[in-house]
C-alpha cells in the first residue's frame, strides 16, 4: 500500500471515529466506526456487527474483517447508489478500515471461500474460551446467595460479562445464518440456545418483554403488580384471532396491543412504547390498591377503573359538552378487558399523533371514531384492518389519519413567515383544536373527508405596505389582533370599576366631601358611564372577532351582535334619560318624572345585573345557577353575559377560599381608594378650579387649544400624571399586602425556624423522630416498646443511614472536608450501648469541658451533674464515654482483667447511687485517666501487630495503675477476694498479659469513635464551614418540622418522570473551555477556583492530590481530567449538573427501598432488625434498582442529538458519557433521515429514545416515525412534545437544563407526590408548585440582585398566589404535573409560534381553564441557575416581557380575564400582564409629567399660573411623583424581598443584606430593568418581534465592548434616557421654579432614571473603567460605526446592518402609523423653543415657526453638502471641496452677521440646537417607519447618513463621561469591588499582575 493511500485511510478513519469518552468502558480506548452508521440506512444490525468487530479486532482480526465486509455488503444492499445522507462517507470509511485490516495481514491472497468455516471455528473457540456453559450457572448461584450479601459487586461483573459474551455470540450467529444455510444441525441448536440467552440484550426501556424469558435478570419482572398488569394485556378469549401472516416474536404470546397494531397499522415501536407505558400505569395504580399475592396475580377492578377514568376523562367531558354518546352505552357494562383495550387504543393514538398532540379534542374525535371501528372489529372471528387506516392494501395510522392533519397544520405554520406575519393571518394550534369544540367537526366524517377545514392557505403578500395577506381560512372563535385594546377587552370589569370609582371619588371631592342630594345626583352619572363602557366592550367584541366570522359558530356571532345592539341601545337610552333628568332638575319648581324613570331604569338594570353577577360569580351560588338552567330566560341571560366554551367551565372555588381572597382584595381596595381620595384627587380640586377660572393668560407661542377653552391642556397636564399613578398604585398596595401575607403564611408553615448551625445543633436530637414521622414509613409491628431510650434509639438507628448518605453526598460534591464528614457522620446506633450515639460535631470537645468542670467542682454530685446537664450534648458525651469504655474494655480483656473492669464499674454505679462520687474518686485526676485511655485507643486504632499488642498491654497496665493509685480515694472492700486475685495477677504479671484485639467491625468503630471523642479538643460549632452545605442542611432539617403528607412505602408511592429539554447548551466543560483565558488572562477554571476556594481544596483531597502541587500534574491523569471537568461543570449551568441532580431521585428511591425491605416482607429481609440500617451496596441491589426504575424515569430530550452525533460534536460525546455514568438516563432526540428517491431528496423524521448499552454506546430503544418536521411552532415546547411519549408515571416534573437537585431533597419526593391526593380545594391538584433556590447568587452583585428578586418571587410571591389568591400558574420549572391529566389535554406547554413564546405559563393557563388546581409547596426545593451578567439579564427580561406582551393578545388570558370572578380576575391581572402594564405606566408617568411640564414651560402658562396662584407645587403631584420614584427604584419590589430575608435569615441578617444591596447600587439595576421591561412589553404589543433570546447562561467574567452595549441598549434605554434628559433641560431652562431645591425635588426621579438608563451598562461592565480597555473600545466602536457593510454582514460588524435590524420590527401599515404618531412628540421642542428665542421678541405668529423650518432645511442641505458621497464625487474632487469650503464660510459669516445686526444671541444658537436635535430625530423616526416609500423617493441614503450622525453623537455623549472616570484608577478598583465578591476581586487583581506580559491582556 502506497504512502499516499495509507495517509488517506488514516485521515478517513480519523474522520469517522473518535474516542467517545477518552477511555472505553473497560479501560481501553474506544475505536472503530461503530456508532456512526448513518440513520438513513435504518438498520440496527450494521451497527451491532461493527461493534463486535471492534471488540474482537485484537483477538481475531480475520473474523473482524469478515464482519466488516458483511456490514459493508448490508449497507450496499440497503443503498446501492449511496443516495442517503452520510452513506457515501460511511462506506468510504468502512472500506478504508477493511483495507487496513487486510494490510495488517501477512502478504498473500485471502481465500474468502473459507470465511464461513473461519466464523464457525471462531464461534466454537469463543464459547470454549469464555466457558459459556458455566457463565449462566455462576450468575444464578451468586444471585441465589442473597442479593444483599457482599457479592453484589461480583454479581454485577458476572452479569455484565455474561451479557457481553452472549451479545457477541448472538451477532456471530446472526452473521453465520445470513452468510450460509449449511450450518451443522448440532451447532445450529447451540446458536439458537445461545440466542435465547440474549433476550435481555434486546433493547428495552424499563420492562423487558416477555417477563418469563429464562435470562431476564431485571428484578422488575418478579414484582406481582407488574406481572398482573402484563397479564391484563394478554389476548383474551373473545378477542378476534390475528392472521397467521402477522408476525409476533416467538418468545411471547399475542396481546391486546398486537390486535390494535394489526387493525389500525400503528408503528411497531409505538406499540412497544405504549405497551410498557400502559403496563406501568396499571402496575403502579395496582400497587396503590395493594400488592396481589396469588400465584398468578390479577389486577383489581378498582385499579383498572382509576386508570380508565383518568386517561379518558377529557374524552368523556368532550362527549358531554357536545351532547353525544360516548363509544360505550353504559360505563358499568364495560368489562375490565374492554377498559384496558380503550386505554391502550387512546395511548396508541396519542403516542403516534406527533404535533397533533397539541389538539387534545381532535384526539378525542379520532378516538371516538376509531373506538367505534374497534367495536366492529371485535365482532369478527379474525381481525381485519380498519378502513380509516387502509389504502392500497397498506395499513398505516400515521399516513392515513395523522399526516393529512399534520399537512394542513404545517402549511398554516409555514404561512406565519417565521413569526413575522400577524397572528390574525394564520391558524395556530388552538384554532385547529377549537374547531372540535362544536358539532361541526363531525362534518369531517370518518375516514377524513377533505373539507374546507383541510384547505391550505395561499402565501401572504411580500409587499410591506399592503394591508392584507393571501386568502386563508378564518380563525376559530378568537383572533389575536395586535393592540393594547386587548387589556381592556380581557379585563373590562377592572377598568370599568376603576373608572367608575375615580368618577365617583372626583364628584365627591369637587363637592367638598358633602354627600347631599346634589352630590348623589351627580354620582348617578355613573349609570351612563357604565353602559357606555360596556358598549365600548361590545364594540371591541365586534372588532376583535374580525377574521373569524366565517368559521365561528353562528350562535357565537349572533351573541356578539346582540350584545352590541343591546349595549348600544342601553347607552343611548340611559344617557338620554340622565341628560333630560338634569335638564328638568335645573328648571324651577320641576317635579322630574324623567329623573324618577331614570332611577327606576338604573335600579332594575343594576338589580338584575347584580343578581346575575351574584349567581354566576359567587362560588357558593354556582350550583343554583345550574338549577336555573331549566328556564329559557335564565339560560338566555347567562349566554348573553358570557360565551360558553369547552374550557373555562366551572371556574369557581370553595366558599371559604373565595372569602379569603375577597377579604385580601377588600383590604387592598380600601387602602387604594383612601389614598386616591385624600392624596391624589382632593388636593387637585382647588388648583383645577383656579386654572379653569383663570383668563387673560399670555401664551408664549401660537396657541390652538387652551386659550378660549378654560385652559384645557393645563388641566390635562395637572391631572395626567395623577391619573397614571391612580391606575398604577393598586399594584403597589398589592405588592405590600402580598408581602405581609406571604410573610405570615411562611411563619405559619414554620419556614426559617432553623436558620443557623446553632439551631441545627440544638434541635438535632429531635430530627430522628421528625424524620421517622414524615419521611420513613414504618409499620406498627416494627415499632419498639414504648421505653423512651429504646424508641429514641430505634428512630436514631433508622435515621442514621439517611443522614450519613446525605453527608456522604455533600462530601462527594466537595462541600465538606474528609474531617468534617467524619464529624457529621452519625453512628448506626445498632450496637449494645444503652443510649443514642450522636454525631461527633455535636459532642466534640465536650469531654474536656466536662472534665474541667468536674476537676474544679467543689459541689455535690447532683449539682455537678446538673452543671454538666445544662449542655445536653455534654451530658450525652459523658454518658457515651462511660458506656463505650466499658464495652471496649470488656471486649478486649479476659479473666481477671474483665473482672477488674466489672468491679470498677460496679463501684462507680454504687457511688452514684449513694451520691458519694466526689468522695470515692479523685475527680481532679480524671485527666490522667483520659490520657491513658487515649493512649490505649490510639494503639487499638492501628493494625494488629505484635509490637502494637505489647503497647496495648502496657497502656492497659498504665490505666490500671492510674485508677488504683490516683483515682480511687478508698479501697473497695466488697468482693475483696476478687480484688486480691486481681492484685495477685498484677504482681505476677498475668493481668492484661493477653488482649483480644478488636476485629469486629462494630467494636472497631466504637474504638475509633471513642478515640475521636477523647482527642478532638476544638469545638465543631462551625462545622460545616461551607455556606452551601450549611444552607442545605439548615433547609432540610427545617423541612422535617413542616407540614407535609406522610410518605408511603416506595412500592405504594406514585410513579413519576423527570423531563428536561435540551438544545445545544454546554453539557460538560471541556479542558479547552476551562483553560481558555479571556483578554485579562482569566480562565473559567481560575475564576471557579477563586469563587469556590474551599470546594477546590476538597476536590483535590478527594482525588488524592496535594493542594500545593502544580496544576499541570493534574492534567497527566485522564481520570483526574474527567473528574476536573465534572467538578467545574457541577458549578456552572450545565446539563451534567442537572442530570446529576435529577438522578438523586433514583438514588434516594433505591436507598428507601433498601431500608424498607423489612416492612415489605420480601425474601431479602431475613436479617435482624438492627442490621437493616446497613446501606453498603444498596446501589447494586437488583430489587432496589428495579423498584426505583418502576417508580422513576428520567428523559432528557436532546432535540438535535442525532445531528450532533453525525457532525461529531463534543456535546454528543458528553451526552453519551452522561448516559454511561447513569444507567437509568434516557435520551430522546429527533433523527433526520435523508434519502434520494427519483432524484429528489426525501426527508423523514423519527422520534427516537436511546440508552447506554453494556459497551457504553448508544442503544436505540424506540424509533417512532413522525409525519414531518416536528418544529412547526416554538422550539422548546415542540422538543418537549415529541419526547413526552417516552415519559412514564402518574406525574412528570419539568426541569430546565440549568437546574440542580439535592439528595436530601430527593428523599422528600414521595411526600410531595402524595399532595395529589390531599385536599387543596374543590378540585384535586393538577400542578404542584415547588420552591426554587437560585444558586448563582454568589457570582456577582448583579447575580445577587437577580437571585434575590427571583427567590422572592418563587417563594413568598408564589406562596400568596397559591393561597389565598388561587391564581398560581406555571412560571417555568420545576413544577410537578399530573401527567395523565395534562397529556390528555394538550401537553405541558403550548407551542404556537410567537404567541406562545413564554410557553411554560400557558400550561398553567390551560390547566386552570380545564378545571385544574395549582398549588405551591415549600418543604422541598430544587436548585436553579439564573443569568449573571447585565446583558444576559436584559436579554432574559426582554424575552419574558415580550412573552407577556404576546400573552396580552392571547385567548387564554382573555378567557381567564372573562371567566374568573372579579377578585380572582384582579389577582390574575396584577400577577401576569398587569405587572408589566404597571411597569410601563411607571415610566409613562415620568413622560407624562415631563411633557406636561415642558408644555407649561414653553407655552408660558406655567409662569403665569405660579405667579398668580402658586398651584404648581401641589400635594397630589408630589404624592404621585414620590410614589412613582419609590416604585421606580424598586423599593416596593424590595418589600417582599426584605420580608423574605427576615423570615428565612433573621432580622439582623436581612437588614445587612438589604443595606449591602443598596451600597452595590441595586436601585440603579432595578431602574434599568424597568426600562428593559417597558421597552420590550410595549414594542411587542405595538409591533411584535418577541423572540427567544439565548442568554448563554455562562460565567460573565469578560469585559463587554462599548459597541456591544450600545447595540443592545441604544433603542431600549439610551434614546429614551436622552429624551428624558432633553425634557429636563428644557424644563430647567424655560420652566418657572422658586428655587433649585424645588426643581431638584420634582425632577430627581427623572434624572435618576435617565442616568441609570444611560450609564448602568457601563457601571456594571467588568473592567468598565480601565483606560486601556476604553481606548480599545473607542477604536472598536468607530470601526463599527463607519464600516458600511454589505450583503450578509451582521449587525455586530456594521452600523448599517445593525440599523436595518433595529427597524425590522416595523412591518405593518398599522405599525408604521403608530410609529409616526408616537414620533410627532419630538416636534414639540422646536415649536416651543423658537418662540422663546430673543430674536423673535413677542411675535407669536405661525410665521416664526415656519421660518424655523427654513433654517432647519438649510442646515440639512449643509449637512448633505459636507457628507456628499466620495464615490460619486471622484471626478470633481476639487470643485466639491471648493463648494464645501465656501458653504462653511458663508454659514459662519451668516451666523456672525445675524448675531451682530439682529437680536439673535449666543444662547439663541444653543437653544436652536436644543430645538432642532429632537426634530431631526422625529424626522428620522418617521422616515425609518416609512422606509419603503422613502427609498422610492431616493432620500434613503441621506436619511441613513443623518441617522449615523445621531448615533455617533449619542455614543459620544455616553462615552465621554465613561472615559473621564477611566482616568482615575481608583474608579476601576471601586467598580470591581462593587461587582464581585472579595475572593474573586483579589484573584482578579493578582491575575492582572501575573498576566502583565500577556500580549492579549492589553496591559
Amino acid at each position: 500500500m502506497s504512502r499516499a493511500e495509507e495517509l488517506w485511510e488514516r485521515l478517513v478513519r480519523a474522520a469517522l471515529r473518535r474516542e467517545r469518552f477518552g477511555m472505553g468502558s473497560v479501560g481501553h480506548p474506544a475505536g472503530g466506526i461503530a456508532g456512526y452508521v448513518p440513520s438513513s440506512l435504518n438498520n440496527r444490525d450494521i451497527d451491532t456487527i461493527l461493534r463486535v468487530a471492534d471488540e474482537i479486532q485484537d483477538e481475531e482480526p480475520n473474523v473482524a474483517r469478515i464482519l466488516c465486509e458483511h456490514a459493508y455488503s448490508l449497507a450496499q444492499n440497503l443503498d446501492p447508489n449511496s443516495e442517503g445522507r452520510g452513506v457515501l462517507q460511511f462506506k468510504t470509511g468502512l472500506m478504508s478500515v477493511i483495507k487496513q485490516k487486510l494490510a495488517k495481514r501477512e502478504v498473500g491472497t485471502i481465500d474468502r471461500s473459507q470465511d464461513v468455516a473461519r466464523l464457525l471455528e471462531f464461534y466454537r473457540l469463543y464459547r470454549e474460551k469464555n466457558n459459556v456453559d458455566k457463565l449462566r450457572e455462576e450468575e444464578m448461584m451468586l444471585r441465589e446467595s442473597g442479593v444483599f450479601s457482599g457479592n453484589l459487586g461480583e454479581l454485577e461483573r458476572k452479569t455484565l460479562k455474561r451479557k457481553r459474551v452472549f451479545g457477541t455470540l448472538r451477532v456471530l450467529g446472526m452473521v453465520l445464518e445470513q452468510l450460509t444455510e449449511e450450518i451443522p444441525a448440532e451447532l445450529k441448536r447451540v446458536i439458537e440456545s445461545d440466542a435465547a440467552m440474549t433476550e435481555d440484550l434486546i433493547a428495552y426501556n424499563i420492562i423487558p418483554f416477555p417477563l418469563d424469558a429464562p435470562t431476564i435478570t431485571n428484578a422488575i419482572v418478579s414484582f406481582p403488580e407488574v406481572r398482573a398488569a402484563v397479564s391484563a394485556l394478554k389476548h383474551y378469549r373473545s378477542l378476534p384471532k390475528l392472521p397467521s401472516d402477522f408476525s409476533i416474536p416467538e418468545t411471547r404470546s399475542p396481546d391486546l396491543m398486537d390486535f390494535l397494531h394489526y387493525v389500525f397499522g400503528f408503528q411497531k415501536d409505538n406499540v412497544s412504547n405504549q405497551r410498557e407505558h400502559v403496563v406501568l400505569l396499571l402496575a403502579n395504580e395496582q400497587s396503590r390498591h395493594g400488592i396481589p399475592e396469588e400465584p398468578e396475580p390479577k389486577l383489581d377492578e378498582a385499579a383498572v377503573q382509576k386508570v380508565f377514568l383518568k386517561s379518558l376523562d377529557n374524552y368523556i367531558k368532550w362527549c358531554n359538552y357536545l351532547c353525544i354518546q360516548p363509544v360505550w352505552s353504559s360505563l358499568d357494562a364495560v368489562s375490565k378487558e374492554k377498559k384496558v383495550l380503550f386505554v391502550s387504543l387512546y395511548f396508541l393514538i396519542w403516542g403516534e399523533a406527533a404535533n397533533i398532540r397539541f389538539l387534545p379534542e381532535c384526539l378525542c374525535y379520532i378516538f371516538h371514531h376509531m373506538a367505534r371501528e374497534m367495536d366492529e372489529a371485535l365482532r369478527q372471528q379474525i381481525a381485519q384492518p380498519a378502513n380509516s387506516c387502509s389504502k392500497d392494501g397498506v395499513v398505516s395510522f400515521l399516513d392515513q389519519v395523522i399526516t393529512p392533519l399534520y399537512d394542513v397544520v404545517a402549511a398554516e405554520a409555514a404561512n406565519n413567515e417565521n413569526g413575522r406575519a400577524p397572528h390574525s393571518a394564520w391558524r395556530n394550534y388552538d384554532d385547529f383544536n377549537e374547531y372540535f369544540w362544536s358539532l361541526h367537526c363531525f362534518d369531517l366524517s370518518w375516514p377524513w373527508r377533505k373539507t374546507s377545514f383541510f384547505q391550505k392557505p395561499e402565501p401572504r403578500s411580500k409587499n410591506p405596505l399592503k394591508l392584507g395577506g393571501g386568502q386563508h381560512r378564518g380563525k376559530t372563535s378568537f383572533v389575536e389582533h395586535r393592540t393594547f385594546f386587548h387589556l381592556y377587552h380581557s379585563f373590562h370589569r377592572l377598568w370599568i370599576f376603576l373608572v367608575m370609582m375615580f368618577q365617583g371619588l372626583t364628584i365627591i371631592a369637587f363637592n367638598n366631601g358633602h354627600l347631599n342630594a346634589k352630590t348623589l345626583r351627580e354620582v348617578l352619572s355613573l349609570g351612563p358611564t357604565f353602559v357606555v363602557m360596556k358598549f365600548t366592550e361590545s364594540v371591541l367584541d365586534v372588532i376583535m372577532m374580525y377574521g373569524a366570522y366565517s368559521t365561528t359558530r353562528r350562535l357565537a356571532v349572533s351573541r356578539i351582535f346582540l350584545r352590541f345592539i343591546w349595549f348600544g341601545v342601553a347607552s343611548v337610552v340611559v344617557s338620554f334619560l340622565y341628560v333630560r333628568a338634569l335638564q328638568e332638575e335645573s328648571k324651577p319648581n320641576s317635579n322630574s318624572v324623567v329623573f324618577r324613570l331614570y332611577l327606576i331604569v338604573i335600579g332594575i338594570y343594576g338589580g338584575i345585573h347584580f343578581f346575575i353577577s351574584f349567581l354566576m360569580r359567587i362560588p357558593a351560588c354556582h350550583r343554583l345557577t345550574e338549577l336555573c338552567d331549566q328556564f329559557s330566560l335564565i339560560r338566555f341571560i347567562k349566554w348573553m353575559r358570557q360565551e360558553r366554551y369547552y374550557v373555562g367551565r366551572g371556574m369557581y372555588e370553595r366558599t371559604t377560599d373565595f372569602i379569603k381572597y375577597m377579604i385580601f382584595w377588600l383590604i387592598i381596595l380600601s387602602g387604594k381608594f383612601a389614598f386616591a381620595y385624600f392624596f391624589q384627587i382632593k388636593p387637585l380640586v382647588k388648583p383645577t378650579r383656579t386654572v379653569i377660572a383663570m383668563d387673560n393668560i399670555e401664551y408664549s407661542w401660537h396657541d390652538f387649544v387652551s386659550r378660549n377653552n378654560h385652559n384645557a391642556l393645563t388641566v390635562v397636564s395637572l391631572w395626567a400624571p395623577v391619573i397614571a399613578m391612580y391606575l398604577l398604585d393598586i399594584y403597589i398596595f398589592y405588592t405590600v399586602l402580598s408581602a405581609v401575607w406571604g410573610f405570615l403564611l411562611g411563619a405559619r408553615d414554620r419556614l426559617g425556624e432553623i436558620r443557623s448551625l446553632d439551631a441545627v445543633q440544638k434541635l438535632f436530637e429531635e430530627f430522628p423522630e421528625a424524620f421517622m414521622k414524615r419521611l420513613h414509613p414504618v409499620r406498627a409491628s416494627a415499632s419498639p416498646s414504648s421505653e423512651v431510650v429504646e424508641k429514641s434509639k430505634f428512630d436514631a438507628a433508622r435515621f442514621s443511614p439517611f443522614w450519613n448518605e446525605i453527608i456522604k453526598n455533600l462530601r462527594e460534591e466537595d462541600y465538606l472536608t474528609n474531617f468534617e464528614m467524619e464529624l457529621l457522620f452519625m453512628p448506626k446506633n445498632t450496637g449494645k450501648l444503652p443510649l443514642v450515639q450522636w454525631p461527633l460535631f455535636l459532642l466534640a470537645s465536650k469531654i474536656f469541658l466536662a472534665k474541667d468542670i468536674a476537676a474544679e467542682s467543689r459541689d455535690s454530685q447532683d449539682e455537678l451533674w446538673e452543671r454538666i446537664s445544662r449542655d445536653e450534648y455534654m451530658k450525652y458525651a459523658v454518658q457515651e464515654c462511660y458506656y463505650a469504655l466499658r464495652y471496649i474494655l470488656t471486649a478486649i480483656l479476659e479473666a481477671e482483667g474483665r473482672t477488674w473492669v466489672e468491679r470498677i464499674y460496679e463501684g462507680i454505679e454504687a457511688s452514684i447511687t449513694k451520691k458519694t462520687i466526689s468522695d470515692d474518686f479523685q475527680l481532679n485526676k480524671l485527666q490522667l485517666v483520659i490520657s491513658r485511655v487515649t493512649a490505649l485507643l490510639g494503639i487499638l486504632n492501628q493494625a494488629e501487630k505484635p509490637e502494637h499488642e505489647k503497647g496495648a498491654v502496657k497502656a492497659v497496665q498504665d490505666l490500671y495503675d492510674v485508677v488504683r493509685h490516683d483515682v480511687l480515694a478508698i479501697y473497695l472492700r466488697e468482693h475483696s477476694d476478687q480484688w486480691q486475685s486481681i492484685l495477685k495477677a498484677r504482681t505476677e504479671g498475668r493481668l492484661f498479659a493477653k488482649l483480644n484485639w478488636p476485629r469486629d467491625p462494630e467494636l472497631k468503630a466504637q474504638v475509633k469513635r471513642l478515640y475521636s471523642l477523647l482527642t478532638i479538643k476544638d469545638s465543631a460549632s462551625n462545622v460545616p464551614k461551607n455556606l452551601e452545605a450549611r444552607r442545605r442542611l439548615e433547609f432540610f432539617t427545617n423541612s422535617l418540622f413542616m407540614d407535609m403528607p406522610p410518605a408511603r412505602p416506595v412500592q405504594e408511592m406514585l410513579s413519576f418522570s423527570v423531563f428536561t429539554p435540551y438544545y445545544s447548551e454546554i453539557v460538560l466543560y471541556s479542558m479547552n473551555e476551562l483553560l481558555k483565558k479571556n483578554e485579562d488572562g482569566i480562565s473559567i477554571l481560575f475564576y471557579l477556583q477563586k469563587i469556590y476556594p474551599d470546594e477546590w481544596k476538597n476536590f483535590l483531597a478527594r482525588i488524592g492530590r496535594d493542594e500545593n502541587a502544580a496544576e499541570t500534574e493534574l492534567y497527566d491523569s485522564p481520570s483526574d481530567i474527567l473528574e476536573l471537568r465534572f467538578w467545574a461543570s457541577y458549578r456552572g449551568q450545565t446539563l451534567a449538573r442537572t442530570v446529576r441532580g435529577m438522578m438523586y431521585y433514583r438514588k434516594a428511591l433505591m436507598l428507601q427501598t433498601y431500608l424498607e425491605r423489612e416492612n415489605a416482607g420480601d425474601t431479602e429481609a431475613a436479617l435482624s432488625r438492627l442490621e437493616t440500617t446497613d446501606t453498603q451496596g444498596y446501589e447494586l441491589s437488583p430489587e432496589a434498582r428495579a423498584r426505583a426504575d418502576l417508580k422513576f424515569t428520567y428523559v432528557v430530550t436532546c432535540q438535535i442529538y442525532g445531528r450532533q452525533k453525525e457532525e461529531q460534536k463534543p456535546e454528543a460525546t458528553d451526552i453519551a458519557l452522561l448516559m454511561q455514568r447513569n444507567e437509568a438516563l434516557r435520551v430522546a432526540f429527533i433523527d433526520v433521515v435523508e434519502t434520494l428517491k427519483d432524484g429528489k431528496v426525501h426527508t423523514e423524521y423519527y422520534s427516537k429514545l436511546v440508552k447506554a448499552d453494556i459497551n457504553g454506546k448508544d442503544k436505540e430503544i424506540y424509533a417512532i416515525k413522525l409525519p414531518g418536521d416536528p418544529k412547526l411552532g416554538e422550539g422548546k415546547p415542540e422538543n418537549q412534545n415529541h419526547a413526552i411519549v417516552f415519559t412514564r408515571g402518574n406525574a412528570v416534573q419539568t426541569i430546565d437544563m440549568n437546574q440542580d437537585n439535592y439528595f436530601e431533597e430527593a428523599l422528600k419526593v414521595r411526600n410531595l407526590l402524595e399532595e395529589f391526593d390531599r385536599d387543596h380545594g374543590i378540585r384535586p391538584p393538577t400542578i404542584l408548585g415547588v420552591r426554587e433556590h437560585v444558586f448563582t447568587g454568589s457570582v456577582s452583585s448583579l447575580a445577587s440582585f437577580m437571585s434575590n428578586q427571583e427567590s422572592s418571587f418563587v417563594t413568598l410571591g408564589q406562596r400568596v398566589l397559591a393561597t389565598p389568591l388561587k391564581v398560581r400558574m406555571h412560571y417555568g420549572h420545576p413544577d410537578v404535573f399530573d401527567r395523565v391529566f395534562h397529556i390528555t389535554r394538550g401537553g405541558i406547554s403550548k407551542a404556537s409560534r410567537i404567541i406562545n413564546i413564554s410557553e411554560d405559563i400557558y400550561a398553567g393557563f390551560n390547566s386552570t381553564l380545564r378545571q385544574g388546581n395549582i398549588t405551591h409547596h415549600e418543604y422541598i426545593q430544587v436548585g436553579k441557575g439564573r443569568d449573571v451578567g447585565l446583558n444576559q439579564i436584559a436579554l432574559f427580561e426582554g424575552k419574558v416581557a415580550g412573552g407577556n406582551g404576546e400573552q396580552v393578545l392571547s385567548r387564554d388570558v382573555y378567557r381567564l380575564g372573562q371567566l374568573f370572578d372579579f377578585f380572582r380576575m384582579m389577582s390574575f391581572y396584577f400577577t401576569t400582564v398587569g405587572f408589566y402594564f404597571c411597569t410601563m405606566l411607571t415610566v409613562l408617568t415620568i413622560y407624562i409629567f415631563l411633557y406636561g411640564r415642558a408644555y407649561l414651560a414653553l407655552s408660558g402658562v406655567g409662569e403665569t399660573m405660579q405667579e398668580r396662584a402658586r398651584i404648581m407645587d401641589n400635594a397630589a403631584l408630589e404624592a404621585a411623583l414620590n410614589t412613582q420614584f419609590l416604585f421606580q427604584i424598586g423599593i416596593f419590589s424590595a418589600v417582599p424581598m426584605v420580608l423574605g430575608f427576615i423570615l428565612e435569615q433573621g432580622f439582623l441578617r436581612a437588614i445587612v443584606s438589604f443595606i449591602t444591596m443598596q451600597l452595590q447600587l441595586c436601585t440603579v439595576f432595578f431602574t434599568f430593568s424597568l426600562g428593559t421591561r417597558t421597552h420590550y412589553f410595549g414594542r411587542t404589543i405595538l409591533h411584535g418581534g418577541a423572540r427567544y433570546q439565548a442568554t448563554g447562561r455562562g460565567f460573565v467574567v469578560r469585559h463587554i465592548k462599548f459597541s456591544e452595549n450600545y447595540r443592545l441598549y441604544s433603542r431600549s434605554h439610551f434614546v429614551k434616557g436622552l429624551e428624558v434628559v432633553l425634557l429636563l433641560v428644557v424644563y430647567l431652562a424655560y420652566g418657572y421654579n422658586d428655587s433649585a431645591l424645588s426643581y431638584i425635588l420634582l425632577s430627581i426621579s427623572s434624572w435618576f432614571m435617565a442616568l441609570s438608563w444611560i450609564f448602568a451598562p457601563y457601571l456594571f461592565n467588568p473592567s468598565g473603567f480601565e483606560w486601556q480597555k476604553i481606548v480599545e473600545d473607542f477604536r472598536d466602536w468607530t470601526n463599527w460605526l463607519f464600516y458600511r457593510g454589505g450583503i450578509g454582514v451582521k449587525g455586530e460588524e456594521s452600523w448599517e446592518a445593525w440599523w436595518d435590524e433595529e427597524m425590522a420590527h416595523i412591518r405593518t401599515m398599522r405599525g408604521r402609523i403608530f410609529e409616526t404618531i408616537l414620533s410627532l412628540r419630538f416636534f414639540l421642542f422646536q415649536y416651543g423653543i423658537v418662540y422663546k428665542l430673543n430674536v423673535q421678541g413677542t411675535n407669536t405668529s405661525l410665521t416664526v415657526y415656519g421660518f424655523s423650518w427654513v433654517v432647519l432645511a438649510v442646515l440639512i442641505i449643509l449637512f448633505k453638502v459636507f457628507t456628499f458621497s466620495q464615490k460619486m464625487s471622484v471626478n470633481f474632487q476639487l470643485l466639491l471641496r471648493f463648494i464645501q469650503g465656501v458653504s462653511f464660510m458663508i454659514a459662519i459669516a451668516g451666523v456672525a452677521v445675524a448675531v451682530a445686526l439682529t437680536d439673535l444671541s449666543i444662547p439663541d444658537i444653543f437653544a436652536s440646537i436644543l430645538a432642532f436635535v429632537p426634530t431631526g430625530w422625529g424626522i428620522l423616526s418617521i422616515a425609518a417607519a416609512w422606509k419603503p416609500l422613502v427609498k422610492k423617493t431616493g432620500l434613503w441614503k441621506s436619511v441613513r447618513s443623518m441617522a449615523r450622525l445621531y448615533d455617533a453623537g449619542m455614543g459620544m455623549i455616553i462615552f465621554v463621561p465613561v472615559a473621564f472616570f477611566s482616568w482615575f484608577p481608583f474608579v476601576s478598583t471601586f467598580q470591581t469591588r462593587l461587582m464581585f465578591n472579595q475572593a474573586f476581586s483579589r484573584g482578579l487583581e493578582i491575575s492582572l499582575i501575573l498576566a502583565g506580559n500577556n500580549p492579549n491582556t492589553g496591559l
